[in-house]
């Protein structure tokens, strides 16, 4: 059984500002917005949604099938997945184009600036939902956005179940645009500035929402999760991480061990629970795809 990840690869350019946003930021100036920030460390690593949601759900011993596309670039990013054991069959590369590059700056209360270059991403509605019979479910992460809505489109028309997850990609779209997603997705996952957005942009609670899919997660960092199903909430509580390190790519992780749980049909509940631990084992590393889950995957 395959779970096809759509979404975007990514270069991150990962900076630590060892201050705090807030105190460099003056509300009252915003209109004259003039500010640099020191950052003494620096690292490149590999990224992007569907690349960090294939990573985890490999790791947790799941068939990821990322479908996304790479700039001339990205040969040394589909060589490194398929070293892992992960299939390149669906990631399609845009010559004359950069991959994806998110440049992200962290500061000490793990606030995060970032700045995202598309590149071969804003070509990835051209690669589409591929006729597999092992395909059994799928996930609308952030991509482009005509990707987004085709590739939605088409999970509903082969009758795939899917994770609507619109992440950073939300803001593009209006409430009628989020509506017809509501409409095909099975699930719907967000953390709580998201779900805030999608409730206000769609009119409707979350226990509206909840009622027009199968579930709907709502992620609340160090605090857990909330699941809802059939209106009804479960809270989820956190997980203790051993260290706090880097909170990059700790939602692409909960959301590939999601996937691991929905192929197995656990309860919604029961996914949560194992994506708070991924969550939290992930933080303690620094870099999206770092980290491995040998124990975790021992206990299940």
């Amino acid at each position: 059984m395959s779970a096809l990840i759509c979404g975007s690869l990514a270069f991150d350019t990962i900076m630590t500002f060892e201050g705090r946003f807030s105190e460099q930021i003056l509300p009252d100036q915003l209109h004259i917005l003039n500010v640099s920030f020191l950052v003494p460390a620096l690292r490149r690593e590999f990224g992007g949604c569907a690349g960090n949601i294939a990573y985890c759900l490999q790791q947790l011993g799941g068939t990821p099938l990322p479908l996304a596309s790479i700039g001339s670039d990205g040969a040394g990013y589909a060589a490194r997945m398929r070293g892992q054991g992960i299939s390149t069959e669906f990631i399609h590369e845009v010559p004359d184009s950069y991959t994806a590059q998110a440049m992200i700056m962290t500061d000490r209360d793990n606030n995060q600036i970032t700045a995202f270059h598309p590149g071969a991403m804003s070509h990835a509605h051209l690669n589409p939902v591929p006729q597999h019979s092992d395909i059994k479910i799928g996930i609308v992460s952030p991509d482009g956005r005509e990707a987004m809505q085709t590739h939605a489109a088409q999970f509903s028309q082969a009758k795939i179940p899917f994770l609507f997850d619109p992440g950073q990609g939300l803001p593009m779209f209006d409430g009628a645009d989020l509506k017809a997603f509501v409409a095909m997705a099975d699930w719907i996952t967000v953390n709580d500035y998201e779900g805030k957005l999608l409730c206000d942009r769609t009119a409707l609670s979350c226990e509206q929402l909840s009622r027009q899919v199968k579930g709907l997660i709502v992620t609340l960092g160090a605090d857990g999760c909330d699941v809802w199903v059939d209106g009804e909430k479960t809270h989820v509580p956190p997980v203790l991480a051993t260290e706090v390190l880097d909170p990059t790519g700790c939602g692409d992780a909960f959301r590939g061990a999601l996937l691991f749980g929905l192929e197995r049909g656990w309860s919604l509940v029961r996914c949560a629970e194992l994506g708070n631990r991924v969550g939290s084992h992930k933080i303690a590393h620094y870099g999206c795809q770092n980290y491995t889950l040998e124990a975790i995957v021992a206990s299940l």
